[in-house]
């Protein structure tokens, strides 16, 4: 009787599983609709009560809720940082450093994209950085699908900071602690950053030699006449037009820069040496960041008030993942469909599967969600290879490694959809241009990463 039970956890566990990731590739419902509610009906029809299912969703609830919160104030705080103009000068700074060269605007857009999504936020991204570099990459004849291959490249590398969706994401799956998850990523990010730069560096001497063909065919003229100061000053101009529509404006003095940039890298400081919880560290920078930004009460609400959509979606979509969470866990479905796949998988394959799914996590982008990825996939392929020894962190890093590089290039990745549109580009072309590029890449950060011990085989 008792086997049979578990069976049929395993089969009700698998089916919940398929239906939510289903559901979500297809776009018939949103993740917080489905994380909710399909868990919940999979318990009813295995017979547990609501006072079980009470029990169940306060024990996810009480797994995500220090993501829920570090999530909130992050975006809030890292809003509050792009409404105050904290990240224009770099970008200007970057557009005149280029100086018209295809080589360092290449190199320079990497640079551009990993600093402009130091808020985690793929739409912050690329409302920064594509109109202000497109109008450069139009002036040299450079392809616009090369502009979006570099930002989501160098984006995705950035996006394995703590207040990114993936940490939040698994952090939440492995009960963890967000910043203890985050630390040996570190090494990795600043590897990846440079391995960025220099990617870009190949291609864009690769388009250097695209464009040399193209002139020499006739298709095109060569422009050695780039006015890049004047690029400079339309992105600085469009940048002030935007604060003076804003209903809210902060304060202008050429001070609040340096204060910004200071109390950022406080923020940050305080969670890299441990000293106060992420959430915690983020909610004292808003609490900072809003009176010495926005004196007025009535504007510091008005700011809260703009990114808190934002921030709150978010929120919603990890809480509901608390409830899939907890009836995974807790009703024992997730151990019986790990053990379920202990007695399919051979041997052979059992210790390596957080690496075989790894290596395929670019693809997987191109099949599932984000969330289909992290909530769906990870807790099985976590039990699964736990029972073959391998320790929960080595499993996320391989799955995370593998699979964030790809963020930007899967169309369930709705920011992938707002960099199309600002570029005038086509989602189809964008995944033949930069698809193979993101995923060979993914597979050299892979390697890095093991080579660095940060997950084992």
């Amino acid at each position: 009787m008792e086997q049979d039970f578990s069976v049929a956890l395993a089969i009700m566990g698998l089916l919940i599983i398929i239906a939510i990731v289903g559901l979500l590739i297809w776009g018939k419902v949103n993740p917080i609709v489905g994380m909710t509610l399909i868990p919940v009906i999979g318990a009813l029809l295995l017979g547990f009560g609501f006072e079980e299912l009470q029990e169940f969703f306060a024990s996810g609830a009480d797994q995500v809720m220090s993501v829920v919160i570090m999530f909130i104030f992050a975006i809030i705080f890292f809003g509050i940082m792009q409404d105050s103009g904290l990240f224009n000068p770099l970008v200007r700074g970057m557009i005149l450093l280029t100086k018209g060269n295809v080589v360092i605007v290449a190199m320079g857009t990497a640079v551009i994209a990993v600093f402009a999504h130091l808020d985690g936020a793929g739409a912050t991204t690329f409302l920064l950085t594509i109109p202000a570099l497109l109008p450069l990459y139009k002036e040299l004849n450079m392809s616009k699908y090369l502009l979006l291959l570099i930002v989501s490249l160098s984006a995705a590398i950035m996006n394995m900071v703590p207040w990114g969706g993936p940490m939040a994401r698994t952090a939440s799956v492995l009960d963890a602690d967000l910043n203890q998850l985050w630390y040996p990523l570190i090494p990795l990010q600043i590897v990846g950053l440079i391995l960025a730069i220099g990617f870009a560096c190949f291609l864009g001497f690769r388009e250097k030699k695209r464009i040399a063909k193209r002139v020499e065919n006739g298709e095109i003229e060569r422009n050695d006449n780039v006015d890049v100061r004047a690029i400079a000053d339309d992105f600085s101009r469009r940048k002030v037009e935007e604060a003076e529509e804003a209903e809210e404006k902060p304060v202008k003095h050429p001070a609040m820069i340096w204060i910004n940039l200071a109390l950022t890298v406080a923020v940050v400081g305080l969670m890299l040496l441990d000293i106060v919880p992420p959430e915690f560290a983020f909610m004292l920078g808003v609490a900072i960041a809003l009176p010495i930004n926005y004196p007025n009460v009535s504007d510091q609400m008005g700011r809260v008030r703009a990114h808190a959509p934002a921030a709150l979606m978010m929120a919603a979509v990890i809480l509901a993942a608390g409830v899939f969470l907890g009836v995974m866990n807790e009703s024992g479905m997730l151990d019986n469909i790990a053990l379920a796949m202990v007695g399919i998988l051979p041997d052979t394959v059992g210790p390596y599967i957080h690496v075989i799914v790894g290596i395929l996590g670019v693809p997987m982008d191109l099949l599932t969600s984000t969330d289909a990825y992290y909530f769906g996939v990870l807790p099985i392929v976590e039990a699964t290879a736990s029972e073959f020894g391998v320790p929960a962190a080595s499993t996320a890093y391989a799955m995370i490694i593998g699979n964030v590089i790809g963020t930007f290039v899967s169309p369930f990745a709705p920011a992938v959809w707002l960099a199309i549109g600002l570029a005038g580009a086509n989602m189809g072309t964008h995944i033949k241009y930069s698809f193979f590029w993101i995923w060979g890449f993914s597979i050299v950060m892979l390697f890095v990463a093991y080579l660095m011990g940060i997950f084992t085989i």
